[in-house]
């Protein structure tokens, strides 16, 4: 079992398998809360152990890094990235945004990686140098040439909200795009970039687990995945900018914008109650 073994039959059948799982929890699970508004549940759990048995099972010596903590490292050649519940806030409210995400990376170098939609049955796949696809099928980037034109996507951290910049560009690139979409779930923001439903995906503070899959996915259609100011992008970065490439230098200039400080101003509420006086809230009677 080596570099050339496609790996995609395996990990897409042990997505599915993970992803049948999380449904028979899904709408009647038990929430606890780990350090704020972190949620992490019974499915999360189940998923990754299931998950990491199969993968030690087959692989023996490969390391597995998943977010519940239920892998191990010891530098071995190959190493495995699992979020078995990617969205686990949607999935929690019932909201039906969730993903199971599993990727493979050789000294450094992204192999394979699938992520699985459970709700929509939906499974984006690919290994490097042979494409990417959705349920089977090719798939490729968008052909918009022009944010203005462009739905783009991010997402906002579950914990230390106020550290984190992202809500000043978010106010910038809603104004000067098509718009912006938070899904809740990064694996899915790469994959709807690589099969042409978003036009670029942006966030900050992602874990290697969120984003293994859904770049070498998104890579594998086309598109473009680098840091915030256009470096080369690796599992290590803290943030991730990825689009369809036509749009990408637009949106790194509008960042390096974003990041001096010259961001549009917006009229304040207090602005904007003045023009819509049914607005104030009558004092309640004595």
């Amino acid at each position: 079992m080596g570099a050339h073994e496609d790996y995609l039959p395996f990990i897409g059948g042990l997505a599915r398998e993970a992803g049948a799982l999380l449904l028979k929890h899904f709408g009647r699970v038990r929430i606890e809360y780990k350090g704020g508004v972190d949620l992490v549940t019974a499915a999360d759990r189940a998923s990754e152990a299931l998950i990491v048995e199969r993968l030690r099972t087959r692989y023996p010596r490969h390391d597995i890094v998943a977010e519940e903590g239920g892998g191990n490292e010891s530098g071995a050649e190959y190493r495995w990235y699992v979020d078995p519940l990617d969205g686990t806030t949607n999935f929690a409210h019932g909201l039906p945004l969730f993903a199971v995400s599993i990727a493979l990376e050789r000294q450094g170098r992204l192999v394979a990686g699938v992520v699985y939609e459970p709700v929509l049955d939906e499974l984006f796949a690919a290994q490097a140098g042979q494409g990417a696809s959705l349920n089977g099928k090719r798939i490729q980037v968008s052909g918009v040439q022009s944010l203005r034109e462009a739905l783009v996507a991010t997402g906002f951290p579950t914990h230390k909200r106020h550290k984190n910049p992202n809500i000043h560009f978010y106010h910038a690139i809603t104004l000067r795009s098509h718009g912006v979409r938070r899904l809740g779930a990064a694996a899915l923001d790469l994959c709807y970039t690589a099969c042409g439903r978003f036009e670029a995906f942006w966030e900050f503070n992602l874990k290697p687990w969120d984003t293994a899959a859904g770049t070498l996915i998104a890579r594998e259609a086309g598109g473009r995945v680098s840091d915030m100011v256009g470096g080369e992008y690796d599992l290590a970065s803290p943030e991730v900018l990825a689009s369809n490439g036509l749009v990408h230098e637009e949106l790194q200039e509008l960042f390096e914008e974003i990041f001096a400080g010259r961001n549009p101003q917006l009229p304040s509420a207090e602005e904007y109650r003045q023009h819509r006086p049914d607005l104030v809230r009558p004092r309640a009677m004595k």
